[in-house]
């Protein structure tokens, strides 16, 4: 009996042929992968073929990142917005509460100008401010000074108060056509009225020729004096303007009697950097206090009637003021 397959233990047999033909597609594949390695590696065709496909696919990649693209630009914009519109509210409350502030400072001016005025003091003043560029540097180490690269042509004169963002700088001593030169605090001839802005203290701070030193001699040893105070400029004597900072004390200590308390204090102001100061001069308010009084016009005496003279009696003025 012929059969065309042999049944061995219940499973089918295959033909070699059948099994050869089944794997020559394989064979053929790799033969072709082979090839296109070889050919990438020495003559660079792959890198060729994907720059190609990639400028085909490139506008599909963006086409399909631009979803994500609009919703993440869309959130920035959002939150940004948000942002500024919280920062905007913030400014403005800053502002009001700023505006109210130099509203009030306003006020307290024009009481403390019409108090001065009363009292019979120092009259109101106006502070003007000019801002001065720094020409020169006095190098002597025992003499602290800078020439300002403006004169009296350019309306500078003796006196006048010379600050910075930080305190007082000093004062202008001498004046020329187009140059000036100003006198440092921290110079050993210059002494400047200051008064402690937590206790009131009045005293006058000299320089020492240190370029970061101030100091205090002859304070009694019971003022209300501590490390740490701020010194301002006390207004006594009219040449530097009330208020500024000049100083912060650093130490006490005894004087060489313990009699008094020397005080050493750190300039507030810049001294030993920048390129340009401001100029400060006190003028006369221009705001008047209260209105003037009406002028009075002298009233003519009635005329006399014929009479006796009294030899001893003196002719009496009519009052001022008193109708005819």
């Amino acid at each position: 009996m012929a059969t065309t397959r042999a049944n061995y233990g219940g499973r089918v047999g295959h033909r070699p042929g059948e099994s050869a033909l089944t794997a020559l597609p394989l064979l053929f594949y790799l033969a072709i992968s082979v090839a296109l390695m070889v050919f990438d590696q020495r003559d660079g065709i792959g890198a060729n073929v994907r720059a190609r496909v990639a400028v085909v696919i490139e506008p599909m990649w963006w086409l399909a990142g631009l979803p994500a693209r609009t919703t993440r630009a869309l959130n920035e914009n959002l939150s940004l917005h948000g942002s500024l519109v919280g920062d905007n509210v913030r400014l403005r409350q800053a502002l009001d509460m700023a505006q109210a502030r130099i509203h009030r400072l306003n006020a307290v001016a024009e009481e403390n100008t019409r108090l001065r005025a009363l009292l019979g003091g120092m009259r109101g003043y106006r502070l003007d401010v000019r801002l001065v560029a720094i020409l020169d540097v006095d190098l002597d180490p025992y003499r602290k000074r800078w020439v300002l690269a403006a004169g009296r042509d350019d309306g500078v004169l003796p006196g006048q108060v010379l600050i910075d963002s930080g305190g007082v700088l000093g004062q202008v001593i001498e004046v020329g056509k187009h140059r000036a030169t100003a006198l440092l605090v921290t110079d050993p001839d210059h002494a400047i009225p200051v008064q402690v802005a937590r206790s009131g203290l009045r005293a006058v701070a000299f320089g020492t020729g240190e370029s970061n030193r101030l100091t205090l001699p002859n304070i009694p040893q019971s003022a209300d004096l501590r490390v740490g105070d701020v010194l301002l400029t006390s207004g006594i004597g009219g040449r530097f303007p009330a208020g500024f900072p000049v100083a912060v004390v650093t130490r006490l200590q005894p004087d060489t009697m313990r009699l008094f308390v020397v005080a050493d204090a750190a300039p507030a102001a810049h001294l030993d950097r920048g390129s340009e100061a401001l100029l400060v001069s006190n003028l006369p308010a221009s705001t008047d206090i209260g209105p003037p009084a009406p002028a009075t016009r002298p009233t003519p005496s009635p005329p006399s009637q014929p009479s006796t003279p009294k030899p001893a009696q003196a002719p009496t003025a009519a009052p001022s003021g008193t109708p005819p």
